[in-house]
């Protein structure tokens, strides 16, 4: 029975079910013809459909309506405001607008009696534990307060640029706060000189002129490149000192001895990382298993850094890494998870050095499967410390001084045994992704010397398929125990995104059957058919895209990537707290010793945890990623005018991103330099296409554009587009040829009566920096 209130219009939840039960096929006149509305009625349901959409219930993508991603039952949200009632609203801190629609909004309940550290204010950030509204009205959200993680800021980041008058003002480097300067006074300088990042307290902001600030403290200069790096440390308060006490406890930390332990030394378990690793905290080894039930199959032996023996849960230590979540890896520093007297030293698996572990003994059958597992607290001793390039050199017939003695004994019992791990992973077939990664090298000095994209080897494959199959053992173990865990987990995309990638693939006439269950196989043989095509690509991009993101969760839902149905984090507790929990609670459950999970540890304590760390990894990823367009940014500075080739690789109504093929820079063509007619924006095919013309710009197109502007602080780009776009109609292929090089039809020739779309500009009547849509992370 469909619900309507006494007016006779739908009440707002039935509205609400019904769109959610016909993803992507919703619009204002099916939700009519539903609930049986007239013409006359239709004012009155866009009125009820805009007051949803404002409370983030709905969200409208071109004609078609849908319901907004479910939020988790824990979330870390920021107070943007109060409601009519003067309660506290506040929206997910981590909120794909461009993928999800508007943020839902959440009202937080506050109770007469405040628990400490629970009393917020709006421009706060806050850990929630929220659950839908059953009222049907407002926010379909309602939350309360575990935690505040942040206080309303006060304080900013930015370049100080003197005046010749004395005193300066402060150019902020966030690109929301775009040509909105500081005056700083002549006495509140700090002695900052012109061109050093500085931090800046808001001092008062006055209803008209600018706003003034006071230098709080001096971060570096923007002369050297080591300053790029910080700005994203600041600006994402990442923290950077440990505490005094924590310091102590790593100082005062001693070696791990054979006491409770089982004496592994004589194994010959090698470590296996970049060239540049700061940190070896996994090490592996393989042999035949002489077991005569599983002839042909193999024991690997995983041996994982026993952080948890030196960091107990609660102390300083492990206060100082929760906060942190996660190590930070920048082209210039790494901002550690712990103090290097535990990551570098006694927790770094340092060849000839007996070190504390907690190793994971696998059998893997002939077929590749992992027959069994158990658990060991152990002391080891790593036989040599190799790069991948230098295992994968061995195993191809150009061993060194180092591999040589190490290739019959251990190098080729770990591949043969990777060989068999292969063939359960193939037949697992997990996602498929082809998206190479490129790593910036910098010069002695700090400057970008240049961008490459690491050759993938089996090396670097050996070692991952051995450290999931760790991963899930551990998971496992702690199911079977019923102990509690922080699982890695991975939702399958949902209704809406399958849709429109169903959509997407129709334009290239690829077929993409959905029948019975969502499986990574089906994404797989779709990447399957465009291997070697012009746009393969532009389809491995767009199946990303239509992924979720792979997260922390203290309950499980599986891992849609890998195709696993339990999994957990565990082979790197210096850099992941996640991996840390799983640690002490596989040494709660099998009796191992010290540096246990508290019994004080739950279900709901873990799930306040994964959400937390859950942020700070992408808190993580974003600051990296900015510190890379930065350093890029200041790489092409004095190139301005330059030519280069890129591929289209995000397309928005404000214009489209190109990703340059050397140095995998992002840059925006905004749409209004595009030419001289008007661009609309096609999402099903993802391109802007032409009016007149039909021309399109579609996402993958390789085309060469123009440097116009580098903003090294902010990490932007602005390029010209030189390449003409293709006319194709609905439904063809691509003929996949690059997009012929024209002249640029930009403002010059423009006629005054030119349509053309602009791009969303501030107060100062600036366009706003855009910024590419990124695919998410599915990564185990």
């Amino acid at each position: 029975m469909k619900r309507k209130h006494d007016n006779g219009f739908p009440a707002r939840d039935a509205i609400v079910a019904f769109i959610r039960a016909n993803p992507g096929k919703i619009g204002t006149r099916e939700i009519a013809r539903e609930f049986g509305l007239k013409n006359a009625d239709r004012a009155e349901l866009k009125r009820i459909l805009r007051e949803l959409a404002d409370d983030g219930a709905i969200a409208k993508r071109g004609r078609k309506i849908h319901e907004t991603a479910l939020l988790p039952p824990t979330v870390i949200a920021d107070i943007t405001g109060r409601d009519t009632d003067g309660e506290l609203l506040a929206t997910p801190t981590e909120w794909d607008t461009e993928e999800n629609g508007p943020a839902p909004k959440i009202r937080i309940h506050v109770p007469r009696r405040l628990q400490p550290g629970t009393a917020a204010g709006v421009g706060d950030r806050a850990l929630l534990r929220i659950e839908k509204a059953d009222d049907g009205e407002g926010a379909p959200y309602r939350g309360r307060i575990i935690k505040i993680i942040d206080q309303a800021r006060t304080r900013l980041l930015g370049i100080f640029r003197k005046l010749p008058g004395g005193g300066g003002l402060l150019v902020p480097v966030d690109k929301k706060q775009a040509g909105r300067e500081l005056n700083i006074a002549p006495t509140d300088t700090g002695g900052a000189e012109d061109g050093d990042l500085v931090s800046v307290d808001l001092v008062r902001s006055r209803g008209y002129g600018l706003a003034s600030g006071k230098v709080k403290e001096r971060l570096g200069s923007l002369s050297s490149e080591k300053a790029i790096s910080l700005i994203a440390i600041h600006a994402h308060e990442i923290p950077q000192a440990f505490s005094p006490s924590a310091l102590r406890e790593a100082e005062a930390a001693e070696p791990a001895t054979l006491k409770g332990r089982e004496d592994w030394r004589e194994l010959p378990l090698v470590t296996i990382d970049p060239p540049d690793a700061k940190d070896h905290d996994d090490a592996v080894h393989a042999a035949p298993d002489p077991d005569p039930n599983n002839k042909g199959g193999y024991i690997v032996h995983v041996a994982i850094a026993d952080v948890a023996f030196y960091v107990r849960s609660g102390a300083a230590l492990d206060r100082d890494a929760l906060t942190r979540g996660n190590s930070v890896y920048f082209p210039d520093r790494v901002v550690p998870m712990l103090p290097e007297r535990i990551s570098n030293d006694l927790c770094s698996l340092v060849p000839g050095e007996a070190r504390g572990a907690l190793a994971v003994r696998l059998v893997i059958g002939p077929d590749g499967r992992k027959r069994s597992h158990s658990f060991h607290r152990v002391l080891m001793r790593s036989a040599a410390k190799l790069h991948y390039a230098q295992a994968q050199a061995a195993i191809d017939g150009r061993p060194d001084d180092l591999t040589g003695p190490l290739l019959e004994p251990i190098l080729k019992p770990l591949y043969t045994a990777y060989a068999l791990v292969k063939l359960a992973r193939d037949e697992r077939d997990p996602l498929d992704l082809d998206l190479p990664e490129r790593k910036i090298l910098l010069k002695p000095d700090g400057t970008v010397d240049r961008v490459i994209v690491p050759e993938r080897l089996d090396a670097h494959r050996l070692i991952e398929e051995f450290m999931i199959l760790a991963n899930v053992a551990a998971a496992e173990m702690l199911e079977k125990k019923a102990l509690p865990l922080i699982y890695r987990v991975h939702d399958e995309p949902t209704q809406e995104k399958v849709h429109n990638l169903q959509e997407f693939l129709k334009t290239l006439d690829l077929p993409f059957a959905k029948t019975g269950a969502l499986r990574p196989s089906l994404f797989n043989r779709v990447l399957g058919q465009v291997r070697g095509e012009d746009y393969e690509p532009l389809v491995n991009e767009v199946v990303l895209r239509s992924q979720a993101q792979a997260e922390y969760s203290a309950e499980n839902y599986g891992h849609f990537g890998l195709n696993l149905r339990r999994y957990a984090h565990f082979t790197s507790p210096i850099r992941r707290y996640a991996d840390l929990i799983v640690h002490r609670a596989l040494i709660r459950a099998l009796g191992l010793g010290e540096g246990a999970l508290p019994d004080t540890e739950t279900l709901e304590t873990l799930s306040e945890v994964a959400a937390q760390i859950s942020v700070t990894e992408r808190r993580a990823m974003k600051a990296e990623r900015e510190t890379a367009d930065r350093l890029i940014a200041h790489f092409l500075a004095d190139r301005i005018g330059a030519t280069f080739q890129g591929r289209i690789s995000g397309v928005t109504r404000a214009g489209l991103f190109v990703k340059l093929s050397d140095t995998g820079a992002d840059g925006l063509i905004p749409i209004r330099t595009l030419g001289t007619e008007y661009y609309n924006y096609d999402e099903t095919r993802h391109a802007l296409v032409g009016s007149r013309s039909g021309a399109m710009h579609r996402l993958g197109d390789v085309v060469d554009v123009r440097l116009v502007e580098a903003a090294p602080v902010a990490g932007a780009l602005r390029f010209e587009l030189l390449s003409e776009g293709q006319v194709i109609p609905r439904g063809r292929k691509r003929d996949g040829a690059k997009a012929s090089t024209r002249a640029s039809k930009s403002h010059p020739g423009r006629s005054p009566r030119d349509k053309v779309r602009k791009p969303h500009k501030g107060k100062s009547g600036k366009a706003k920096p855009g910024k590419s849509k990124k695919g998410k992370s599915w990564k185990r």
